[in-house]
């Protein structure tokens, strides 16, 4: 029996290159399941991931997603991808199976929480306070350069991971810190900065708003010392202020400190991330 993949609609593009296609995945021409194709916009479309990749319940566990993965690779391949993402919800073994056997490697989770009806209470020697003009020009071209080189250590091509990090900063703060919806904080002891977090409203699930921690992190000399989970508290306060009951983030898969710190805070992990380099 040959799996194969059928479009179901034209190709769509968009003016700056992207490209996407929904197919279905079909055995001797029989459909069976249904996934879409698309170009990622934040690497320059030179990325391209697969979406939503699923296979009739009679017609699983016999390798058609696999195959049908593979081919959606070349299609990537076509398009002049050199990189394929994908991701899966962490209790989706078989999919999880699948994407470790074709080479795929884990670069980063999506982690939420629903938050308590209470604003947490602060540690009582810290204090937040927001950013400054001048903290906030200091600031955004060190979050762009940390931002970008946490992509570059994961593979991915350093004028991809710039362009990414400069169109993300471009996108999510159009006017800097006067963007409506977006705050940004710096975590004092002692009169003195010790941290800083960035949070603003986005959909955290499908249909579910909420509020994102964008960026957080400890100035170095300050580190274990328990400021990250201040922050973290801070967070939550900002995000309740708001109005949002749900607060979403993004973590490097390297990163098992913070991984740690919002584990025990009680986020949980909905998607894991994973990527691979089209040879």
């Amino acid at each position: 029996m040959t799996t194969t993949l059928r479009p179901t609609g034209p190709l769509r593009q968009t003016d700056d290159g992207g490209k996407s296609r929904s197919y279905e995945v079909c055995v001797n021409s029989r459909p069976v399941g249904t996934t879409e194709i698309a170009t990622e916009p934040g690497f320059g479309h030179t990325a391209g991931s697969i979406r939503a990749l699923r296979i009739d319940e009679p017609d699983r566990r016999r390798g058609r997603a696999t195959v049908a993965a593979l081919a959606a690779e070349e299609v990537l391949r076509g398009w002049g991808c050199a990189q394929v993402l994908a991701s899966v919800p962490p209790d989706a073994l078989p999919a999880l199976r699948m994407v470790e056997s074709l080479g795929y490697v884990e670069r980063s989770r999506n982690m939420d929480k629903e938050l308590p009806p209470g604003p947490p209470a602060l540690p009582q020697d810290v204090a937040g306070r927001p950013m400054t003009e001048a903290e906030y020009g200091a600031w955004e071209a060190r979050a762009v350069e940390n931002y970008a080189r946490s992509w570059i250590d994961r593979g991915t091509p350093p004028d991809q991971a710039y362009a990414k990090a400069a169109a993300s900063h471009r996108d999510l703060l159009p006017e800097g810190p006067a963007t409506p919806g977006a705050e940004l904080y710096v975590l004092v002891h002692e009169g003195r900065r010790v941290g800083h977090v960035w949070v603003a409203p986005r959909e955290v699930r499908p249909g579910r708003p909420g509020s994102y921690v964008y960026d957080v992190a400890v100035t170095e000399d300050q580190r274990g010392k328990g400021y990250g989970r201040a922050l973290m508290l801070l967070a939550e306060r900002i995000a309740l202020e708001a109005g949002s009951t749900l607060l979403g983030l993004h973590v490097f898969t390297g990163n098992t400190p913070a991984i740690g710190l919002y584990t025990s805070l009680g986020y949980r992990t909905t998607h894991l991330n994973f990527f691979k380099q089209l040879l």
